[in-house]
This record gives C-alpha cells, structure tokens and sequence, in this order.
C-alpha cells in the first residue's frame, strides 16, 4: 500500500479511488467520503470494485500503481497551480480538485498527443472494466453479491443451475438458424 501522507504523492488509494470515480462516477459511501465526489445517485467504479481490478495481476498494471498515484497527484498539482486553484493539504492533491477539475485533467492526460495517454487510457479501461463486466469477479457470483454495475445494467441472474438460458431472443428474433450438425446439448458435431 502507498503512503498515506499528502507531502509525499498522497494516499495511493485515495487517489486511485478518486481516479475510478472519475472515470464511472458514484455514489458517496459516507458524507466524510472525499475520495468519492459524489456527482451520481449509484454506486460507480469503485463500488465496483474497480481499485481490485487495478490490483489483480491478471492486469500486469498492479506493479505501476504507486507511480500512477503519484504521477497523477503531480499532475492535480500542475493543473491546480495553472488554473490558480487552491488544494486542501490535507488529502491527496487529485482528491483535493472537484469533480469538475478532476475530469479535465483527465481528459487532458487520456487526450491525443500526451505522452503518458497509454498509462491513463489502461487505468481507466480497468476502471470501466470493473464496473460493467466484474472482469476481476466470477458473474454469477457478483450478481449473488449485488455488484453495482451488473445490477445498474440489468444483467439477468443465471438459472438455478448458474446457467444463463434467454426464453426470448435479445433482438426479439432468431439471428441465425441453428446448425444441422449442432447436437441437443448445443455443442458443434
């Protein structure tokens, strides 16, 4: 886990929170809640789980994640210094912009051209990722679990055997005949 302290690049989960909140917005989880700033009515990235999926190894990020905090920290306060904005010392440098700061710098980060765009494009992939597959979570186990994303999303609970079965089709019609050599169990011959 990263430092805690905002002299030295800031609380690594604060900021990464504030990072996933940024790129899905959320809910506060408590009026204290600064890392969350609280600009949507449900949960987002992070009560998706999206710090967890930055983590996973499977991402090959985790290792980076202590330097990404910092780097974005840095670049909250160059961005706070050019636009003559104030920072609450008292958290981390990014969490200290409103949301409103928070996006542009972002979006500055993720534009055409900036040299770290590759860096922050990933971290906020991951974000986005967490939020609307579970990438870091087994499906039916994060529906069992109410996992915000799937549910604001509307994805169906498996059967009772944890399959999915669709009685109806998606487009309200067959897209393709199936196969004559298709077996009963659906597998290809």
């Amino acid at each position: 886990m990263g430092s805690t302290s905002p002299r030295d690049g800031g609380s690594r989960t604060m900021t990464l929170e504030a990072f996933a909140d940024t790129i899905i917005p959320g809910v506060r989880r408590s009026p204290e809640d600064r890392a969350i700033a609280g600009v949507a009515p449900d949960p987002g990235a992070v009560a998706a789980g999206a710090l967890d999926l930055l983590n996973d190894p499977a991402t090959g990020i985790g290792g980076g994640l202590d330097d990404l905090a910092r780097a974005l920290n840095a670049h909250a306060r160059d961005h706070a210094e050019r636009r003559g904005l104030g920072l609450d010392p008292a958290v981390p440098a990014f969490v200290a912009l409103v949301f409103a700061e928070r996006t542009a710098l972002v979006r500055a980060l993720t534009a055409p051209g900036h040299p770290e765009r590759e860096s922050w494009i990933s971290a906020a992939l991951f974000c986005t990722m967490a939020f609307d597959s579970a990438a870091h979570l087994h499906t039916a186990e994060a529906l069992a679990s109410g996992h915000p994303g799937l549910r604001i999303m509307g994805v169906m609970d498996p059967d009772p055997d944890g399959l999915w079965r669709f009685p109806d089709f998606s487009y309200g019609r067959p897209l393709a005949g199936v196969h004559p050599a298709t077996t009963r169990s659906g597998s290809p011959a």
